[in-house]
């Protein structure tokens, strides 16, 4: 399959409670490092045709805002917590300028969420400026958005089923703690595995800093990225200067192309 070049750009890269986190006083809180702000969890992917953001946290207006982006083509979700879907009204902006609706590629549970969490958006009879919102339902098969294929991969947030997708040579799952073999197997002979790293001690629904490198490593990605990191993690220079080749941290604002 042939794929388009991509530019892919990190909108957030912190955990549910974003970094610095309300109220707290520690070292990288309090840090003076940009790499140490995080902004919720969040990518965009570009071709030179189609324009994709995966996920729509609460800092999802921001992330748009400071990405200077002018249009979007579709929202991918990778599952229905807060921290991931909580700024979909903000496509009220994209469907002004477009006068179109936003195109929404999630998975029944997560439509359900969607849904139930923003209803006013799929009242038959809208008031006007209301989010204007297309849902498309997607599963385990491959799809496309634009000239970009998507190849959904399920992973396990505890109990949970969430999402990932691999974008031709780039994979990107959050919100992880298990991956069956036959799941990795989609996320082999990837070019770069962006993938969850929530601290260095274990925990009970996100890799933890040492699993995370073990699935890259047992995987031989060239390159990958961790993200959906919590203060608890560290600053971002010191825990850098502990990874393996091949491993580093994603920060807010980092760009990869390929």
């Amino acid at each position: 399959m042939n794929y388009p070049a991509l530019k892919i750009t990190f909108l957030g890269t912190g955990t549910s409670s974003g970094v610095p986190m309300i109220a707290c006083e520690c070292a990288v809180c309090t840090s003076t490092d940009k790499k140490d702000k995080r902004l919720r969890s969040s990518i965009m992917v570009q071709s030179e045709k189609t324009t994709l953001v995966v996920d729509s946290g609460p800092d999802f207006r921001y992330q748009m805002l400071r990405a200077r982006v002018k249009h979007v083509d579709g929202i991918v979700y990778t599952h229905s917590h807060k921290d991931h879907v909580a700024g979909l009204d903000d496509v009220r902006a994209f469907n002004f300028f477009s006068q179109k609706p936003m195109h929404i590629y999630a998975s029944d549970m997560t439509q359900e969420v969607i849904i139930r969490e923003f209803p006013y958006a799929f009242y038959e009879a809208k008031y006007p400026g209301l989010p204007d919102i297309q849902l498309n339902t997607i599963a385990l098969d491959s799809f496309t958005v634009g000239d970009i294929p998507i190849q959904p991969i399920l992973v396990w947030h505890l109990k949970m089923p969430v999402l990932g997708f691999r974008f031709g040579p780039f994979t990107y799952i959050t919100d992880a703690n298990k991956i069956e073999d036959d799941e990795k197997e989609k996320i082999r002979g990837s070019q770069v595995l962006v993938l969850n790293a929530l601290r260095k001690e274990h925990h009970i629904s996100h890799f933890s800093l040492e699993e995370s490198i073990g699935i890259a490593q047992e995987l031989q990605i060239p390159q990958t990225y961790l993200t959906h990191i919590s203060h608890q993690m560290g600053k971002h220079a010191d825990v850098e200067a502990e990874l393996p080749p091949g491993i580093k941290l994603a920060y807010d604002e980092l760009e990869i192309t390929m």
